[in-house]
């Protein structure tokens, strides 16, 4: 009779939740979206005793107003006033993440880097801006939360090597101007709509571009 292999240890177990989290946060629709971030979240949060974590979290992002009736996806959603916020839901999860040292960034901007785009990033965002600018001004992002294909939004998150300080993500966004137009989109390059670090309630620490003011107003926002 063969025996069963012996079964992973906590540590391989944790390593694996990390590696598989890492993954969905980048293309989270390959992996289910929101529901599978969640699921990933309550496992790791499981093998670290600290089951009561998401639901708190939960809570502060629903005071400001980072949270609806269905998820983060929704207040996203509602912010950017777009159709598909799962781009900038990564993103708020991937917050939640760092803070728990779980997020594996490409990159890191050094201290000087960090300060330089933090003081800069609202009143730089005050012009409308695409893709390719960002990163022409900003450099690589620390995540890349979607694919490299111009044709479809996307959000980049910029870390500090210091931990303890916030994300700063840009939301892109490519679509068609009118609800009733068909694939392909109308811009060559996704369109910065928002800035977004900070804590406190979603006025204070969302920037929009004349861009995102017009999507928005388009949506009824």
């Amino acid at each position: 009779m063969t025996l069963p292999p012996p079964l992973a240890t906590g540590e391989e177990i944790h390593a694996h939740l990390t590696a598989q989290l890492n993954l969905a946060l980048r293309r989270p629709g390959m992996f289910g979206g929101e529901p599978a971030l969640r699921q990933l979240l309550d496992l790791l949060l499981f093998t670290e005793r600290r089951a009561g974590d998401l639901a708190r979290q939960q809570r502060d992002w629903e005071s400001c107003g980072l949270w609806s009736a269905v998820g983060v996806t929704g207040a996203i959603r509602n912010l950017l006033g777009v159709r598909d916020g799962e781009y900038g839901m990564a993103s708020v999860y991937a917050e939640f993440a760092q803070r728990r040292g779980w997020l594996t960034p490409d990159r890191l901007l050094t201290e000087e880097a960090y300060e330089g785009l933090s003081a800069s990033a609202r009143r730089w965002a005050e012009e409308d801006r695409t893709w390719p600018d960002v990163t022409a001004e900003f450099g690589d992002p620390s995540v890349l939360f979607g694919g490299s294909n111009p044709l479809y939004g996307k959000t980049l998150g910029y870390l500090s090597e210091d931990p303890a300080r916030p994300m700063v993500s840009f939301h892109l966004w490519n679509g068609c101007e009118s609800e009733t137009e068909s694939w392909p989109p109308d811009h060559e390059q996704p369109l910065l709509l928002a800035v977004r670090f900070g804590d406190g309630p979603l006025p204070c620490s969302v920037t929009f571009t004349p861009e995102g003011e017009r999507r928005r107003a388009s949506r009824g926002r």
